[in-house]
C-alpha cells in the first residue's frame, strides 16, 4: 500500500506549521487552533478534510462567509459555540451543520473550559472568495492558495 493509500490515525497525521494564512494583523484571532490536513494527506484535491482541534477561549476562523464553496461542520468533542450572523448556538459532540455558499457568515469559538475538536469539510473551488463583515479583509483563491486583501481591493 502506498503512503496516500495507507489507513492511518488521524492523531498521527502532524498538524500544519504555519497556524494561519491570515495577515499578521488577524493572525491573533485563531492563536492557538490547530489543524491537520486530513484530506492532503491522502493527495485529495476536490475537498478539504481538517481535524481541527480548539482550545479553550479560541476560535476557529475569524467570522466569514464563502461566495463559492460549500463548509460542512461534524462535532467529535467538546461544545464549541456556533457565531453567525443571526445569533450563536451552543453545538455538543455528535451535531453537525452545513454552510452554503453566499450564506449567513460564520466561525466557531470555544467558550468552555475544555477542548473541541471536529472535522471540517469544504470544497476547493477556485472561484471562492471568503468575505469577513466584522473585519476590512477579502480572501480570494489564487493558484490553489488564498490571497488577503483589503475590502478596496489593495493587497495586505
Amino acid at each position: 500500500m502506498s503512503e496516500r493509500t495507507k489507513p492511518r490515525l488521524a492523531m498521527e497525521i502532524p498538524p500544519r506549521t504555519k497556524a494561519s494564512n491570515y495577515p499578521q494583523q488577524f493572525a491573533h484571532a485563531v492563536a492557538g487552533r490547530q489543524k491537520r490536513a486530513l484530506g492532503d494527506a491522502f493527495g485529495l484535491t476536490r475537498y478539504g478534510v481538517n481535524l481541527t482541534v480548539l482550545p479553550p477561549g479560541v476560535q476557529s476562523a475569524l467570522l466569514h462567509r464563502h461566495t463559492d464553496q460549500e463548509e460542512f461542520v461534524y462535532v467529535l468533542e467538546g461544545r464549541p459555540t456556533l457565531r453567525t450572523e443571526e445569533g450563536q448556538f451552543e453545538l455538543s459532540p455528535g451535531m453537525c451543520i452545513g454552510f452554503l455558499p453566499n450564506g449567513p457568515a460564520h466561525h466557531l469559538v470555544n467558550l468552555t473550559s475544555e477542548e473541541a475538536r471536529y472535522l471540517e469539510v469544504g470544497d476547493r473551488s477556485e472561484a471562492d472568495r471568503g468575505e469577513y463583515p466584522e473585519d476590512d479583509l477579502v480572501a480570494e483563491r489564487a493558484g490553489g492558495a488564498w490571497r488577503f486583501l483589503h475590502r478596496d481591493g489593495t493587497p495586505w
